[in-house]
């Protein structure tokens, strides 16, 4: 059966530069390993997307809902609709005394972010230093290699995934967040560890927002989303009880 548009699937991938072969993502550990791009602090399994919705590029969803469940397939991607072309106007050229501001040695290759947009330093030439801010695979074409894994069925592993996704702390615990459908009502009881924050207070709203729109968007019968704290009353730990023998009553002397 044809996967269709909004439909819950676990997904595995591999994206590729065409022209170079270099892999940029994968779902696979052994992938990104070989390629020297692996990351310790990810989970390496298949992702579950909701087609249709904003996590892979357009193009992508277009190209599943021609694929059934069990189907492998290879799809290219031109530049433009992929990361876009490069535009020459996200190239700027800054001053070395701003840096010096901040105390900041730039280098070539050196990550920066200026107002929330990432961009790389390409070239430093006497006082002034070139940083490009497009994204890194723009006026690429790219190439992904998809497998369809399983569809998924059931809400509550539905909005897991979608917490996966759009949630971003990495201490949250999927098995323990629990997930109860009532109605038109998802709540969300998160892990205690999830408390457990490094983000702003307007870091994990934001966080929360987009995990519900997604909801929203491709989950109808659902129209409310509730994120619920519990603190539960601790156990009343047991009085430590004096182990020692009491001394039998001396008998009164006769």
């Amino acid at each position: 059966m044809p996967i269709d548009e909004k439909d819950f699937i676990k997904l595995n991938y591999t994206g590729k530069v065409k022209s170079t072969g270099d892999v940029f993502d994968t779902t696979y550990e052994e992938v990104a390993d070989e390629a020297g791009i692996k990351n310790e602090n990810k989970d390496y399994k298949p992702m579950v997307l909701a087609v249709g919705s904003s996590q892979l590029i357009p193009k992508l969803h277009e190209e599943i809902k021609n694929l059934e469940v069990g189907d492998k397939a290879t799809v290219e991607i031109p530049a433009e609709d992929a990361f876009g072309k490069r535009d020459p106007s996200l190239i700027q050229l800054i001053p070395m005394k701003e840096f010096k501001k901040q105390g900041i040695k730039p280098f070539v290759g050196m990550p920066i972010s200026a107002q929330g947009t990432p961009g790389i330093v390409r070239t430093i030439d006497g006082g002034r230093v070139r940083v490009d801010f497009n994204h890194e695979l723009a006026g690429k074409d790219i190439e992904y290699e998809l497998e369809i894994v399983e569809t998924i069925e059931d809400d509550a592993e539905k909005i897991r995934g979608l917490l996966e996704v759009y949630y971003g702390n990495p201490n949250l615990d999927l098995e323990k967040t629990e997930i109860i459908i009532d109605g038109e009502v998802a709540k969300i009881i998160l892990d205690k560890l999830a408390g457990f924050e490094q983000r702003t207070v307007q870091e994990v709203t934001l966080s929360k927002f987009r995990v519900s729109r997604e909801i929203y968007e491709n989950m109808e019968e659902i129209k409310k989303v509730q994120f619920i704290d519990e603190f539960e009353e601790p156990e009343p730990e047991e009085e430590d009880v004096d182990t020692e023998e009491v001394p039998e009553k001396l008998a009164d002397d006769e």
